[in-house]
């Protein structure tokens, strides 16, 4: 007779759609899995959450992981077209640069897909309000026990697995226990981030006008290209619109553990009026009109040399913190949770080392790469120098050097593991 094999238990530290995407791939692997996250109840819309776009693995991954595939199709919009352009300040007029039409993504609110995915979960999984406090490995490397705060006792519990995954972000202090050097690096500019609800008003002389100015809004990818930064926007399902405006400038100190910042209604107004001189007028209306836009200050690292230690594992932002322009983001999250799940089914808790290598080997150099692409990407679209090019100008680059901005440009941009075949 056959042993049985034994199920794994894992603590997933991080309650984010990373950490929600772990919770998914690794009950479809047979573990028992605990989510932690500091929250005190599940988000119903975001502060600081915006527009994201999913790419065509993400969707078919999040697609297996719900009762309900079509779902996804109906929260969220096409994105078929990648459209960079160039917008003259002065003359308040713009051009186009390059345009993919075979752009084959989807846009979706951070709140809505985070919704999804955590409603499709069982109930008991994640636990609100539990703050991480520490983890330490058995002298024998085949247990992890993790501490957490329960926010709305001030009680301490601890909780036991055989892995322990760090979905705790760009600023992990699970990372940090293992890397207490590095230090993220700061990409030279921020990004003011705001999304406009326009479904009580669809036919207002702002909506109308932007509709002119871009005639592909709800299923085109804008990246508009000014002087000293760019802008991103796109249409989000339930009459939204989601916008990003990239801007130079030194790095400030950040209060807290966030690269978020508040801001005061003085320095919105003062947006308000830089973006009047870069921007065409039917952009800045939308802009204007957008209720508390935020402050987002960019960062990503270097690439890690690994991102396992023992059992316990990095996934998402806290193992590649990357800058936005590649669309990776959440994107890298979701296929890190996949592949990962996929390889702890393939090996089982008894081979756990070797399920972490082969996410560890099949990860990385993707990860890698695409963190340094979309870096290049930010500097190119940012006008700031290059190592081994001048700053890229619009009115004067060659069409190969438009070429560059395309998305389709990624490395591994349709590149599918061959674990998830």
């Amino acid at each position: 007779m056959t042993k049985e094999k034994r199920k794994g238990k894992v603590v997933v530290v991080g309650g984010s759609i990373a950490g929600i995407s772990c919770a998914h791939a690794l009950l479809a692997a047979g573990w028992d899995v605990v989510v932690l996250e500091k929250t005190c109840s599940p988000p119903t819309g975001s502060a600081t959450g915006a527009g994201l776009g999913l790419d065509p693995l993400a969707q078919k991954i999040i697609q297996s992981w719900i009762q309900q595939p079509q779902l996804l199709q109906m929260t969220t919009l096409p994105l078929t077209i990648d459209q960079n352009q160039a917008t003259d300040g002065n003359k308040k007029i713009s051009w186009t640069l390059t345009r993919d039409e075979n752009f084959n993504f989807r846009a979706a609110y951070w709140a809505d897909l985070h919704s999804l995915l955590y409603k499709a979960l069982p109930p008991e999984i994640v636990l609100w309000g539990n703050l991480f406090v520490s983890f330490s490995i058995s002298d024998d490397k085949s247990f992890v026990k993790v501490r957490t705060k329960v926010l709305q006792t001030g009680d301490t519990i601890d909780i036991g697995g055989d892995l322990l995954i760090a979905a705790d972000g760009c600023l992990s202090s699970i990372r940090k226990s293992f890397l207490p050097d590095l230090k993220l690096r700061y990409s030279g500019y921020c990004a003011w981030r705001g999304v406009l609800d326009f479904s009580d008003n669809e036919n207002s002389e702002t909506i109308l006008g932007l509709k002119k100015a871009y005639p592909d809004l709800g299923r085109c990818l804008y990246f508009d290209l000014g002087s000293g930064g760019h802008s991103v926007f796109y249409e989000l399902l339930n009459k939204r619109i989601n916008w990003i405006w990239y801007v130079n400038q030194p790095e400030q100190e950040i209060k807290g553990n966030s690269v978020t910042m508040k801001v005061s209604s003085d320095m919105v107004e003062k947006m308000h009026e830089a973006a009047e001189k870069v921007w065409v007028p039917e952009l800045v209306k939308v802009i204007r009109e957008t209720k508390e836009p935020f402050l987002n200050f960019i960062y990503d690292s270097e690439p890690l040399d690994q991102i396992f230690w023992d059992n316990v594992v990095l996934i998402g932002d806290a193992a590649h913190p990357t800058t936005p322009h590649g669309l990776r983001s959440t994107n890298m999250s979701i296929l890190d949770a996949a592949v990962l799940g996929k390889c702890l089914k393939k090996w089982g808790v008894e081979s756990l080392n070797s399920a972490l290598q082969e996410y560890q080997s099949t990860r990385l150099p993707v990860v890698s790469e695409q963190v340094l692409h979309s870096r290049r990407l930010g500097r190119t679209k940012q006008g700031l120098i290059l190592s081994d090019f001048k700053p890229f100008d619009p009115k004067t680059a060659s069409e190969g050097d438009c070429q560059e901005l395309m998305q389709k440009n990624m490395p591994f941009f349709s590149h599918i593991p061959p674990i998830l075949n």
